[in-house]
């Protein structure tokens, strides 16, 4: 036998700590799963007659094409779906946090146009462009924008972790779903990127004691007269 080769009892050591240790792993990303879609549950609201008002929505940024250089529906369910809340009053005010990483992606600046557009006055939007990760959006909107409650603009699969997010900072947050396909519907997507951002976020918040990346001094959101809905 070579001296490299392990014994048969260490084998089988090994094997059994790499299979309990992928058991476990598995349990941590189901349970931590279940946990953020079921506390949150109740916050996130497909009616916006049903959502309770806020003076701010904060619209989480995505790309607004897809890899094959079509518009992402995402995208426009975003938009249209903040537009909507604006128009009937659910909302006074707009944040569309996202990241800008070069000149030619600017996730915030295209919210912007779009929502312009779309008919909501340019004084009813703030920029934030340090929106990089859910979690620096969510964070940024206390700390730098002064808000302890706001409804946050999203997809449903995205909807739950923002919300859990938020509600275990301490902030009064809700979620109004936007559409996630180009016909309207809500989709029933579930990214497996976001099962683990899930996890993810749970880690950040209770163990890893996540900051954003950048903050900068506060901007308080205030709410002109002019903002009122008639």
């Amino acid at each position: 036998m070579g001296s490299g080769r392990l014994k048969p009892s260490t084998r089988r050591l090994l094997r059994r700590w790499i299979i309990g240790g992928a058991v476990a792993f598995v349990l941590v990303v189901l349970l931590s799963n279940r946990w953020v879609i079921n506390s949150t549950d109740a916050y996130v609201f497909k009616s916006w007659a049903l959502l309770p008002f806020n003076d701010v929505g904060l619209v989480l940024g995505t790309s607004k094409y897809l890899e094959n250089g079509r518009p992402s529906p995402e995208f426009r369910g975003r938009i249209e779906a903040a537009a909507e809340l604006y128009r009937n009053g659910k909302v006074k005010h707009l944040i569309v946090s996202g990241a800008n990483p070069d000149e030619t992606y600017n996730e915030p600046r295209f919210m912007y146009q779009e929502l312009v557009k779309l008919g909501v006055p340019e004084r009813a939007i703030t920029m934030d462009f340090a929106g990089f990760r859910t979690l620096d959006s969510i964070v940024r909107a206390q700390a730098v924008f002064g808000l302890d409650r706001f409804t946050v603009i999203t997809q449903r699969y995205h909807s739950y972790r923002a919300v859990f997010i938020g509600r275990k900072l301490g902030l009064n947050v809700v979620a109004y779903l936007a559409p996630a396909t180009s016909d309207g519907g809500m989709g029933m997507r579930n990214p497996p990127r976001e099962i683990f951002a899930r996890t993810k976020a749970v880690l950040d918040i209770f163990l890893l004691r996540t900051s954003p990346r950048f903050l900068g001094e506060p901007q308080p959101i205030r709410i002109s007269p002019e903002a009122e809905q008639t």
